[in-house]
């Protein structure tokens, strides 16, 4: 379960079975939990996080695709 970056207590990873799937992030702080596709950036999972904490998530993954695409890359290549 690589962890691609963490910002503002918002944990990013990915699980190492995704493999199989497009690019996406996972997100989890506290007991909160959410999954974001990547290409188009949208949520395809939340449980617990609100719209704000969600356009939050959402704009550090836009301003993050580049490392998070190559860590999957990486990741995924091996």
């Amino acid at each position: 379960m690589p962890t691609v970056l963490v910002i503002k207590g918002y944990r990013f990873f990915f699980f190492s079975n995704d493999r199989d799937e497009p690019v996406h992030i996972h997100i989890e702080k506290a007991e909160k939990y959410a999954k974001f596709w990547i290409d188009p950036l949208f949520v395809a999972v939340n449980y617990g996080f609100s719209g704000k904490e969600l356009r939050v998530i959402g704009e550090i993954i836009e301003k993050n695709e580049v490392l998070i695409r190559d860590k999957w890359n990486e990741h995924f290549s091996k």
